[in-house]
């Protein structure tokens, strides 16, 4: 879709007129309040076309027109443009602590990110997938209980019980300790080497059963686990759908509870290296087509390990959002560039 310059200009004024104050807005209100340099007639053409093009809407019981997701959609996009071209002012972040403890920067960074936003924030930790293995426990709790531990070079700690139909030998389970951390320490999760470990020829059958039991300690789901999201601005997020009248909003509330459901959400955004935007009908859950998704990834070395994201109303302030989200997610990335 190509718009005139005018055309875009006068999109932008409607959008950004609807943000601020969720009316609809009219002609006459954009010819006086904006410097257009044309008449009333000229606009109502454009705001017509823009009409017919699926941008705008305009309801039954006003003169004036509405973006529709389209509408905010070809609004953002022109916004991620122009942040591609200015970095974004930074974010405050104390290092010190992070430096210390990695999830506590994630929890600050969703707190503050909410805060700032007035809406949902969701900072997911470092990818397990993205994360090479640091030291591997076998632990055997009962005799037919055992829990593996692993810990990863980002300073993540994954447990996993498993429960056998037979007691198990503690030797067995030395030995997949010792094996294990020989064989697997320094390899990424989800690489090859660690496939190979468990099907290595050198197994005895006995060996390589006990290990096949314990192969889902060392299987990412999807690239991040719920237990690594940290969440911040439930209530504000509650507060600002409520105030724009949007339905089934305790629906929606118990499933951001479930954080599993975020997930597939951010899973995507994960694999985007520029700001990852999801707005209204174009997120497949019903539940969330009246919010919009703002995300961006952080990482090192080129490599994306967790994201940063808000989750608000479709009618958010989206120049403001996006520069958040990117600014907190540019700290991030400098703050495990020096971590590591």
């Amino acid at each position: 879709m190509v718009l005139k310059p005018r055309q875009e200009h006068i999109l932008r004024a409607v959008v950004e007129e609807y943000i601020a104050s969720g009316s609809p807005v009219g002609s006459l209100h954009l010819s006086e309040a904006c410097d257009f340099d044309v008449g009333p007639s000229t606009i109502r053409s454009d705001l017509a076309h823009l009409e017919d093009e699926g941008l705008l809407a305009h309801p039954h019981t006003s003169a004036g027109r509405v973006p529709t997701d389209s509408g905010y959609r070809y609004y953002v996009d022109a916004l991620v443009r122009e942040h591609r071209e200015r970095s974004a002012p930074p974010q405050p972040a104390d290092r010190e602590r992070a430096r210390m403890e990695i999830d506590e920067a994630l929890r600050e960074t969703a707190d503050a990110l909410s805060r700032v936003t007035t809406m949902l924030a969701v900072v997911s930790a470092p990818s397990l997938a993205c994360t090479s293995i640091r030291h591997i426990e076998v632990l055997a709790l009962q005799p037919r209980v055992v829990m593996v531990v692993v810990i990863t070079s980002s300073g993540r700690v994954s447990k996993r019980v498993f429960r056998f139909d037979q007691a198990v030998d503690e030797g067995l389970a030395e030995f997949a300790r010792v094996y294990l951390n020989e064989r697997l320490s320094g390899a990424q999760l989800g690489s090859r080497l660690v496939e190979s470990a468990f099907n290595s020829p050198d197994l005895q059958r006995r060996e390589r059963d006990f290990l096949a039991a314990l192969r889902p300690a060392f299987t990412v789901v999807a690239g991040l686990d719920a237990e690594g999201l940290h969440v911040g601005g439930t209530l504000r997020l509650a507060e600002s759908l409520a105030a724009q009248g949007v339905p089934n909003l305790n629906q929606l509330l118990e499933m951001l509870e479930e954080r599993f459901n975020l997930l597939e959400l951010l899973y995507e955004a994960l694999r985007q290296d520029d700001v990852y935007l999801r707005i209204g009908r174009e997120m497949r859950p019903p539940w969330l087509q009246s919010c919009s998704l703002v995300a961006a990834s952080y990482g090192v070395a080129s490599r994306n390990l967790g994201t940063v994201s808000v989750l608000g109303p479709t009618r958010m302030d989206y120049q403001r959002v996006i520069g958040a989200v990117r600014a907190s997610a540019d700290s991030l990335s400098e703050l495990l560039e020096e971590i590591w």
